[in-house]
Parts: C-alpha cells; structure tokens; sequence
C-alpha cells in the first residue's frame, strides 16, 4: 500500500471519522498515523536511522524525510542518524553541532505485515487518547453525583453504563442490601478517579457521607448559593444520618431550609437513601453547644471537654442515658464522627459518685499529709483545695476567708505543707540519684525532683538521653488504631505537663547541647507571636 495521491485525502477522511467515533481530536489520530508510517519505513530503509513522517492537515500528503544531527568527529557512532561538521557541510552552509540535515526520501510501499503493525501502532495511540480523554473528563467531576445505567454485576460490584465509559459501584460502596438489575437508572457519588494500565478507573460509592451532601445541595438551593453550608456530615448508611448546617443570613433558618415545605426538601434525599433518618443540626462555633444540639433527641445536663486529649464527658440525666447513647451506639457514634471528638456518657449518678470519690480522695490526702481531722480536710477541698502546694504557697488571705481558721492555723498548715513537701522532694532527689540520673540534668531548669525520679525510673539519665525524647512521650498523647484512639502514656503526664511545655523543655535540651542553632528558632517565634 502505498501512499499515492488517490488515497493521500483518503487518510484525512479516515482520521476525521476515527476521531468523531472516539470523540478525540483528529490531530492526535493523524500523529498516530505519522509514528505507524515512521515505523514501517525504519523497517524498509533501516532501523538505526531516523525516520520521521509528516502528513499534510490538509491534502493529506505524506512526506517521508531522513534526520541526521551533527556531533563533533570523535562523537560519531551512527552513520545512519548522525554525521561530522565536515559532512553537513555539504547540505547547509555554516553547520554547528547539534543541526539537523534533514532530507527527504522516497515515500515506501507498504506490505501486508507492516501495514498491519502500522494499523496496531494506530490503534494503540487512538485507545491511549481515548483513556486520556475519559481520564481528564472524570477526574474533574470527582466529587459529585453522576447518574448511570446498570450494565451487569460482577461477585457484587455493580458495573455502570455512565455514559463515554464505565464505573464501578463496589458492594461496600452500596447502601445495606441494595440490589440492582441490568438497565437500572443509578445516581451515585464519584468518589475516586484513577488512571490504570487498563484504562481510567472511576469508582462510585453510595454510602460516603459526601454523598447526602451533594443530595442537599441539589435539593436546596440556598445550599448551592452558599446562604447555608454544610459543616460536617455523620452516616450510618441505611439506618440513620446527621448533618450540621449554618446560615450565613439571619434571615434564613438553616434547619427549615433543609427540610422544606411539609419535609419536602428532607423526604426527597430520605427517598434516594433508601429510607435513611436524618437529623439536621444547627452548626455552632462553641463545640459544647454544638455537641448538646449533636445529641439531640437526647437531653444533657453538662459538657466537660478535655482539649488536650480531644476527648468530651456529657452528663445525662440517668432516664435519658439509653436515648444519648442510641440503639447499638448509633446515636453518640454519629455525633462522635459530628464533632471530631471522643465522648465519653455518663448518667448524673455516675458523675455524683465520682465527685464523691474525688472528694473523699483528696481529704484523705491532706489528712494524712497534714496530720488533721476529717472536718477540717473536707473545709479544705470544700473551698477548692486540690492537692498540698495549693495549701503551701497560697495567699493565706485565703485560708483566712474559711470558717474556723485564724492566723495561728492558717500559719501551721502551710508550714506542716512545706515540710511535707521539702521531704518529698528530697527524698525524690535521693531516687533520682540512686537511678544514676546525672548532675546537668538534675540542675536543669523546669524539671522537679518527682519529674527527674520519674525520668531516672525510665533510664533517662543524662541531659543528651532527656533531648532524644519526643515531646509526646514526656506528656502523653493520643494515637488512633484501626478507628479507635490509644491513650499514649507519657513519663510527665501525671504531672500535668502539656505537650507545649514538653516541646519547649526538648527544646531548650537541644540548644544547650548545641544541636539545634537557637536563631533558627527566632522566625519561628516571631510568627507565633504576630499571630
């Protein structure tokens, strides 16, 4: 076959249908047909040279043209695709290295073989185009709903018709026991665009929480004009929901925009998940207020957040405990995945009795350490008194202010605290040595003798082991394990030390030793406090 003026427009024609069919761009089919025909005539003249293919866009004729580039002398390895100074100068006046003389040859009568490996090369580049197409199509509307077609099911996946492709609906991905036949309409959520070696992947998903945000903002228009934002969404997929919305006008309700008129908003994304409850909550920056309005219907009496440990306590009165927690969990498990945090449920008699607890504790320490009677212990934690150095170091204006105590009691009390607490010092220091714990570390400012026992006890001995310590593991931290968060002990935590203040002393550690340049450390500083 070769390539003459009767058929040079026949492969423009071509081309042109090729790329209305595949919905690419001719250009790239005709690029595809100029590698096929470079192909088969490096197989024809050789190939160790260079052979390139032009075709005219628009009389469709071929030219077939030789490369050669100049290299310097000792440089030359191929006489085919390469030639010296001396030789180009015989096509081009004045050649420098790195030229290309390019010549044309005789355009190369196509056999059976090497027609048919020019129509592969053709095929294959038009199917990578295709696949690109379809990849940069999909991978924009990542994120959204798309409505398809059920072609067939494969050991559960269900694979959809979505129009100049296909996707993939996995059987994780669907919503409970959700069943679908070939031909049946689908609406789902692109939830992941990847491009394989087979071609792109689009995957679906029904049960992402996504999913019921996109339905909202379909079904309410004040959510697609952004009057109302969807802050955070909670699913349990087929059973139960909650979504947190806020309005960013006044005059709007965010929770009656979303449930329309008589439900109609609401009841029409209830029906396109299969019949999934929803509680829509108002959104609020004060996160106790936000979890309250998270639990509803459940009432609650008190929120106590732990910051640090991203952890929530939310008392309930005792007959409202089965509500809170849900059937199953269900409702503190979507408000947990609501609010980002850990909560804890406790009904108002457990918190009575640990209060109770806490208070008998803390008599019985400063009756032992203080050598006084039970009455005067519980004035003591009465007025809010948590452990000895509050006694010993407060303003004694204010174990004046208790009932009973004058200057002479007030005086023997922080003087008994502060030699309670000399002892225990000392007698923690004398631990701390006995550990082996050395004098740079000892002297080292912002730790106390407990602190420098409890180091020792765990073979931290020396200024250089304390500054190889990570910060979580002197104050403790959390870590999550397969969804569920680990309390991480730390050497300090019971001595109340944050992970701020841990951060700070390694650091400190670190300079002193020299390995950390302390103006290194000054931008950094600057930045926090013009924040």
């Amino acid at each position: 076959m070769a390539i003459t003026s009767a058929n040079q427009l026949e492969l423009l024609q071509t081309a042109e249908a090729v790329a209305r069919e595949k919905m690419i761009d001719p250009d790239l089919v005709i690029q595809a047909m100029e590698d096929s025909l470079a192909r088969a005539a490096k197989s024809r003249y050789g190939a160790e040279m260079d052979i390139r293919v032009r075709i005219d866009r628009k009389t469709g004729r071929a030219t077939f043209a030789r490369v050669r580039t100049v290299v310097e002398d000792e440089l030359l390895e191929n006489h085919h695709a390469q030639m010296t100074v001396k030789q180009a100068a015989a096509f081009k006046v004045d050649p420098q290295i790195g030229d290309e003389i390019i010549d044309e040859v005789p355009p190369v009568d196509l056999g059976r073989i090497a027609a048919q490996s020019a129509k592969q090369v053709i095929l294959q580049k038009v199917r990578e185009a295709e696949r690109d197409r379809q990849f940069d199509e999909f991978k924009d509307r990542k994120g959204t709903i798309i409505n398809g077609q059920v072609k067939r099911e494969e050991y559960g996946n269900i694979i959809v018709d979505i129009g100049r492709g296909e996707a993939i609906l996995r059987r994780n991905e669907k919503i409970g026991r959700e069943s679908y036949r070939p031909n049946d309409r689908i609406r789902a959520y692109i939830k992941d665009v990847r491009r394989e070696a087979r071609g792109p992947q689009v995957f679906l998903s029904r049960t992402d929480p996504q999913f019921m945000a996109e339905l909202f903002k379909m079904e309410v228009p004040e959510i697609y004009d952004g009057i109302i934002e969807i802050k955070a969404v909670a699913r349990d997929p087929g059973s139960r929901a909650k979504i947190a919305v806020i309005s960013y006008d006044n005059s709007i309700d965010p929770v009656g925009a979303c449930v329309g008129m008589r439900g109609s908003r609401v009841q029409a994304v209830v029906n396109e998940l299969q019949g999934e409850k929803i509680d829509i909550i108002p959104w609020n920056q004060d996160q106790a207020t936000f979890l309250v309005n998270a639990l509803q219907p459940a009432e609650v009496s008190k929120v106590v957040i732990d910051e640090e440990a991203g952890k929530i306590t939310v008392v309930v009165p005792d007959e409202q405990l089965s509500l809170a927690i849900g059937r199953r969990g269900q409702n503190v498990r979507l408000a947990s995945q609501l609010t980002a945090l850990d909560i804890d449920i406790m009904t108002e008699s457990d918190e009575s009795a640990r209060r109770q607890a806490e208070f008998a504790e803390r008599t019985k320490l400063f009756m032992e350490t203080l050598d006084i009677d039970e009455m005067m212990a519980q004035l003591l934690v009465s007025e809010g008194f948590a452990n000895l150095e509050e006694v010993a170091y407060v303003e004694t204006d204010e174990l004046l202010s208790i009932d009973g105590f004058d200057e002479g009691t007030a005086g023997e009390l922080q003087a008994r605290a502060r030699d309670y607490l000399e002892a225990a010092n000392n007698k923690a220091l004398e631990n701390a040595r006995a550990f082996g714990v050395q004098e740079e570390l000892m002297t080292f400012e912002g730790l106390t003798p407990q602190m420098l026992e409890a180091l020792g006890k765990e073979g931290i001995k020396t200024l250089e082991d304390f500054a190889t310590c990570a910060d979580w593991e002197l104050s403790g931290g959390w870590t999550t394990v397969n969804g569920a968060r680990v309390k991480d002990e730390g050497i300090l935590e019971k001595f109340d030390v944050s992970l701020e203040e841990a951060q700070n002393l390694v650091m400190t550690a670190r300079v002193m030793l020299g390995w950390v340049d302390p103006t290194a450390l000054e931008p950094a500083a600057e930045e926090e406090a013009g924040a």
